[in-house]
């Protein structure tokens, strides 16, 4: 128990310092250059760049990344052990013009990212966190991380006594009365910060005719109080300031709970607890210095944005993102070639793939207890259980009895306990980029992931003891998988 609550602590640390998916990814980076980690940038030629026996990683658009170790016995062709996740979650997102007032109130314009329990937003203590462009002393454009640390937002519920059906019919209209308040008009116009009363020339969008700009200033499309917090937050000038990309997140931080601590109360659970166990995994399978001796293999890790809205973006699942990476792996383009140097630019990409496995890792659904009778009845998982290996007849998810039996002899190894889910007949089944990579690749594919409540909530709960026994699999996966591959059969 106490090496499990260590593992669950050092996921709570993470999690807390990880409010949207460039945190996440920039987080990840840094536990990646701890463990030794060469960084590599897509854009140039990896040619004599990558040996065997080291480990190394790259990111695309700051929100999704990739690391991975290369064993010293690797040749083109051979296979890899991927597991893939992804690092965004349901949330708020700040318009690309918010600026907004009613009634006396200053108000912030969000849209909604994924499909969310937006019910769940009300009454709760946010703020923003994200990535914004500045100008730097020679004139680039580039990104730096924000989190304003402390509430700035509140979207307010409608008090009972105007609106006695709350409790049976609590309905509300998203573009409407999802607008979050963030103070008052009057005390913005007795700050001298702000200029004065809105529509005064300064924040209208106006500018002199030599000085064009094809936007209106920033401070006319935002509160020019958030400017401020953002540019003090992150020490520069709001002149600085040309755009953002921010969220709204829940300044409660994730902790422990229940009477014995075993469960996780947190924000983005889903799926920012399996893209950790799977950066601790690969981490952990790669800490000793003769690690990828005699290893044939790759292991690697696949962290994608975008995929609660379908994964149709530039870095996410659907992309060329793995498959450009795993081509660049395998020798398609020369970067790994045979002694004589005859297979550089045959079929070793497509022999990678046929011979590499990817666990699809995101959240599962744990059974709950005042709804029970939503669950089939003989596939009911519970927190602390072990992971969930999710089954659908459809291929929402990819799992299929091959897969499932090289999970099984990993988890033997470390003794970890696995469980099995389906959705009822007659109810909705969920998906993953499980399908999305399994079609793209043409790699066998399984999708798991550990046991949680209230998926999609601003506030979700999971097992405490989970974040070990996934960490544990994913590690026993990397190590183990070319000895338990070869003895699995299917053409």
């Amino acid at each position: 128990m106490a090496r499990a609550k260590a593992y669950a602590s050092d996921f709570l640390a993470f999690i807390n310092a990880s409010p949207s998916p460039y945190h996440h990814v920039a987080n990840v980076k840094n536990l990646l250059l701890e463990a030794g980690f060469l960084e590599l940038k897509e854009r140039d030629s990896w040619a004599g760049k990558i040996e065997k026996g080291k480990k190394y990683f790259l990111t695309r658009n700051g929100s999704s990344i990739i690391a991975f170790g290369v064993g010293k016995d690797w040749a083109p062709g051979n296979g890899i052990s991927i597991v893939g996740a992804h690092t965004d979650s349901p949330c708020l997102r700040v318009k690309p013009v918010s600026k907004k007032s009613g009634d006396g109130y200053v108000q912030i314009g969000v849209e909604l990212y994924g499909g969310g329990l937006w019910h769940t937003w009300f009454d709760r203590d946010l703020s923003i966190a994200g990535r914004v462009f500045i100008n730097d002393a020679d004139g680039n454009l580039v990104p730096k991380l924000v989190r304003i640390n402390k509430p700035i937002l509140k979207i307010p519920t409608l008090a009972i006594h105007l609106n006695r059906t709350a409790n049976t019919n609590f309905e509300f209209n998203k573009e409407t009365q999802l607008f979050p308040i963030a103070g008052l008009v009057k005390e913005a116009l007795n700050k001298k910060e702000d200029g004065g009363a809105e529509g005064e020339k300064e924040n209208s969008g106006e500018v002199d005719s030599d000085k064009f700009e094809p936007f209106s200033p920033i401070s006319a499309r935002h509160q020019p109080r958030l400017i401020s917090a953002i540019a003090e937050t992150i020490g520069v000038a709001e002149s600085s300031i040309r755009d953002f990309e921010l969220t709204l997140y829940d300044t409660q931080p994730s902790s422990f709970g229940g009477l014995s601590d075993e469960f996780i109360f947190s924000q983005r659970l889903d799926n920012q607890l399996m893209s950790y166990c799977a950066i601790r995994g690969l981490i952990d399978s790669l800490s000793a210095t003769d690690a990828l001796d005699n290893d044939p293999t790759i292991r690697l890790v696949s962290l994608f944005d975008h995929e609660e809205i379908g994964s149709e973006s530039a870095q996410g699942a659907r992309s060329n993102l793995l498959p450009a990476t795993v081509k660049r792996l395998s020798g398609l383009y020369g970067d790994f070639k045979d002694t004589d140097g005859t297979r550089a630019g045959s079929t070793v990409y497509e022999e990678t793939a046929i011979k590499s496995f990817l666990i699809s890792a995101d959240m599962a659904h744990a059974l709950h207890p005042n709804y029970s009778s939503v669950y089939e009845t003989s596939h009911r998982p519970q927190m602390n259980k072990g992971p969930v290996i999710k089954i659908n007849a459809n291929q929402r998810y990819s799992t299929n009895s091959p897969g499932i039996l090289l999970i099984e002899q990993v988890a033997k190894i470390e003794k970890i306990p696995l469980q099995l889910f389906v959705v009822r007949n007659d109810s909705s089944c969920g998906s993953t980029i499980g399908p999305a990579l399994a079609s793209l690749l043409g790699v066998r594919t399984l999708d798991l992931g550990n046991a949680q409540l209230s998926m999609h909530s601003l506030r979700e709960t999971s097992g405490s003891v989970d974040v070990e026994h996934a960490s544990l699999l994913f590690k026993s996966f990397f190590q183990n998988y070319a000895k338990v591959e070869g003895k699995i059969f299917v053409d």
